[in-house]
């Protein structure tokens, strides 16, 4: 499944399980500001043993530090409409983006590892997909695996970051 709301996963999943076929994966979109997966189906998920592979964690670059001085010439969303849109890097998003990055540093990893650690922090989300375009790219979210856990303090100004 991808992208299905709570009520439509149990529908699915139980339809499926009637026909003898598990359900087993459910690919939502989840990153920092796209929480929608938290309304629900992460318990959905839960209860029904399926796995959420998060997909766009990394939100098309966004929690990287590729566009926390604006948007590059030579970045996709620079020439090619159809990924990272210039709209979408609002002067307010941006200063959340950057502030984010000052709280990724302050646990010693990079934004895009604080992203990923905390997608990968949900016990719902076994998985997450990454679109890395250069091999240090896919060396550096590996390195998300060795977050420590985040505090509550650390949970708590994430939230009141993406809130602002």
């Amino acid at each position: 499944l991808s992208n299905y709301n709570a009520e439509q996963t149990a529908r699915a999943a139980r339809l499926l399980r009637e026909l003898g076929t598990p359900c087993l994966i459910h690919q939502p979109k989840y990153h920092l500001f796209e929480r929608w997966i938290e309304r629900g189906l992460t318990q959905v998920l839960l209860d029904e043993g399926i796995g959420g592979i998060a997909f766009c964690p990394l939100a098309q670059g966004l929690l990287t530090n590729r566009y926390l001085a604006g948007i590059p010439a030579d970045s996709r969303a620079g020439h090619d409409p159809r990924f990272l849109k210039p709209e979408h890097l609002t002067a307010e998003k941006l200063a959340k983006i950057r502030q984010l990055d000052h709280l990724a540093r302050q646990r010693g990893q990079s934004l895009a590892q604080m992203s990923l650690a905390w997608v990968l922090r949900h016990p719902a989300i076994t998985s997450a997909l990454i679109g890395a375009s250069k091999v240090a790219q896919i060396e550096e979210n590996i390195a998300a695996r060795k977050s420590a856990p985040f505090s509550p303090a650390e949970l708590q100004e994430i939230d009141r970051i993406i809130a602002g």
